[in-house]
């Protein structure tokens, strides 16, 4: 996708990008390149690449449901969806959760010399920030983070009431929401919309638009052993 196609392909979703997002977009694709020389960031790092696969990707959501209000990205790696939706949508104020330091770095980097504000990185994981701020979100993003049943665990104990856990996932995206039932109903969460979408190089995208229903049980989240070694299955599923 070039720079051009990526602009009309925003516009012919209402998203109109200034010349400044667009500059946002390119430095912040230039010092992906730069920085993954010297840590393992992402295995995409050609700007056609990059626009299509890692910045159109993460706008896509945006293009569904509105964003506004607070925005939680759990396990952002280097930036996605997180920063993207940032450069679109000035206003979203924005908190990240990443558990590897490096990568703490590299998002401190971008926020500065993309000169963005009302946003901040945490070298934390989800499941310890959920301690001290539980269901303070308006949307919580997660992008190729885990398995749907464990991801849920970790997410939507930080979804408002009445807030969007947003879960952005690959080809296996249907599967894994029907693995995760059982999870997303037993954290107070109900499957609003599903979406698939392929990308320019014919890649599939689903994403999974859950609402928060009714709080979530503070024996939740589990810390993250129990999480991954007992994740929240129907007993059919935990038996098999």
């Amino acid at each position: 996708m070039k720079v051009e196609d990526f602009k009309k392909r925003c516009a012919a979703h209402g998203l109109t990008l200034t010349e400044k997002q667009l500059e946002q977009f390119l430095v912040y694709a230039a010092m992906l390149k730069e920085w993954n020389e010297k840590m393992n960031l992402t295995g995409i790092t050609e700007l056609e690449e990059v626009l299509n696969k890692h910045f159109y990707d993460s706008l896509l959501p945006s293009f569904s449901v509105l964003f506004h209000g607070s925005l939680c990205d759990v396990g952002a790696g280097a930036g996605f969806p997180s920063i993207p939706l940032k450069i679109a949508y000035p206003d979203l104020e924005v908190t990240i959760l990443e558990p590897l330091g490096k990568r703490i770095t590299f998002l401190n980097a971008v926020i500065t010399e993309l000169g963005l504000n009302k946003i901040c990185c945490y070298h934390e994981r989800a499941e310890d920030y959920a301690k001290e701020n539980r269901e303070c979100f308006d949307i919580v993003t997660a992008r190729a983070v885990a398995h749907l049943p464990v991801l849920a665990e970790l997410c939507i104990p930080l979804v408002k009431k009445n807030g969007l856990f947003l879960a952005m996932k690959g080809s296996q995206g249907q599967s894994e929401a029907k693995e995760a039932d059982f999870a997303i109903k037993t954290l107070g969460c109900v499957l609003k919309k599903q979406e698939q979408v392929d990308l320019e190089d014919g890649s599939l995208r689903v994403n999974l638009y859950y609402q928060k229903v009714r709080n979530t049980e503070k024996t939740y989240p589990r810390p993250y052993g129990r999480i991954k070694k007992s994740p929240l299955l129907n007993k059919e599923k935990r038996n098999a």
